[in-house]
């Protein structure tokens, strides 16, 4: 796949529904057919999007999930960091999505590393990634590289900075790449997270069928729909499990088939 001259989104559809097809005619399951082991404890975080840090902070409140992911990379950032410590009972991930520069970075991270907060996502931009360490500095919370990684060869340039990788479909160009920069990361010690854009249960079924190479899971896609398409990936809050009937793929609701 990787010599087609498509863009990966486009490439990652192609394989999908690749996969899902000899998952049907071998009547096995997707993550049989892609060699790896059964999809277990997958248990995803919920986004909360930039806003006004009061704003934010409401939604996080109510939020029924307990993983929180929340953008930051906003002249409020420090407000909100210092209203966390007041909310009890659930787990933070960060990402600044490359928005601080290393010196705000470093006092971000500072600020978060005393608070309930599990990783912290691209903090700069890639180009400045040769700093994270020095960045870090004493904290405990690893660092993870998203933009910039859409490949293997992307990984082997940027693995000796960073504590672990968000491994995207729609970025890598499909479940053979991802596979490999899992693989490649897990071999290296490196924390592995599968995330997603906003998309379908279909979107994410190739991050769910890769979960047992995964240590960390964003693929909330689906919850910011207003409608799924389809059947085969269920979410109990923020668990994530397959139906029996998973072989062939998620199977679209009748009022989506054409």
């Amino acid at each position: 796949m990787n010599y087609l001259d498509i863009n990966s989104v486009s490439k990652t559809a192609l394989l999908t529904a690749a996969l899902h097809h000899l998952s049907h005619i071998r009547n096995e399951y997707p993550w049989t057919t892609i060699s790896v082991d059964e999809p277990v404890n997958i248990r995803t975080s919920f986004t909360i999007g930039i806003d006004k840090p009061d704003t934010m902070l409401q939604e996080i409140k109510d939020s029924p999930y307990p993983i929180i992911k929340i953008k930051l990379g906003s002249p409020n950032d420090e407000s909100l960091i210092s209203s966390l410590a007041g909310i009890n009972g659930k787990l933070f991930r960060i990402d600044a999505n490359g928005g601080w520069t290393p010196e705000i970075a470093e006092k971000m991270i500072y600020l978060l590393s005393k608070l309930n907060i599990e990783l912290i996502e691209q903090p700069t931009a890639v180009k400045h990634i040769d700093q994270w360490r020095y960045l870090k500095g004493k904290s405990r919370i690893p660092l993870l590289v998203d933009e910039g990684l859409d490949s293997y060869e992307d990984y082997l340039r940027l693995t000796d900075y960073v504590d672990g990788v968000n491994i995207k479909m729609s970025k890598s160009g499909g479940f053979i790449e991802a596979k490999k920069i899992a693989l490649a990361a897990r071999r290296d010690h490196r924390e592995v997270m599968l995330g997603c854009m906003v998309e379908s249960s279909i979107g994410i079924a190739p991050a769910v069928y890769l979960s047992s190479l995964a240590d960390y899971f964003d693929l909330d896609g689906p919850l910011h729909l207003q409608d799924e398409v389809a059947t085969g990936i269920n979410f109990n809050i923020e668990k994530i499990s397959v139906s029996e009937d998973i072989i062939g793929g998620p199977k679209l609701i009748k009022k989506y088939m054409v």
